[in-house]
């Protein structure tokens, strides 16, 4: 197993674990190492200390586990970071339970809303970058629903 210090394009920093170097390559060029902050797969290894085991520090090493009784857990994230992700997920829910859902004519209904041309009300759906750009530049208010990265990493 191989740690590495990692960040996104964002600069979040996070550490992850790989079996192998070339288990962390294939996964990075698949895509599947993503940040768990933002979600960014724009991912690159960061500079990180080498651990050197010393002579006279051995006595001071943790007992090793008793392979006997399998593999253990580790942990991906920290503590702080799985509860943010806990939160982000309770507001994302909280949102798409008293927003209606309008798929793909997000920027149409938005647009209406805007306008007056229909009661406000929340919504939510997809947009395609073009439209989430044009929306902007028209003023119009909307948010990036927070998405988490699948918890493979």
């Amino acid at each position: 197993m191989i740690k590495y210090a990692l960040a996104c394009y964002q600069a979040h920093a996070f550490e992850s674990w790989f079996p192998s170097s070339d288990s962390y390559e294939t996964q990075h060029a698949r895509g599947l190492v993503a940040c768990p902050i933002c979600g960014s797969s724009k991912v690159e290894k960061a500079l990180m200390a080498p651990q050197v085991a010393r002579k006279d520090r051995a006595a001071e090493a943790a007992p090793v586990a008793n392979e006997a009784a399998g593999p253990e857990q580790v942990a991906m994230v920290s503590p702080a970071e799985k509860e943010l992700r806990a939160r982000i997920r309770e507001l994302r829910e909280e949102l798409m339970k008293t927003a209606d859902p309008v798929g793909d004519r997000f920027a149409e209904e938005a647009r209406k809303i805007h306008y007056g041309e229909t009661e406000f009300r929340s919504i939510y759906g997809q947009a395609t970058p073009d439209e989430a750009k044009e929306l902007a530049e028209e003023g119009i208010a909307f948010h990036a629903l927070p998405v988490l990265p699948d918890e493979r990493n």
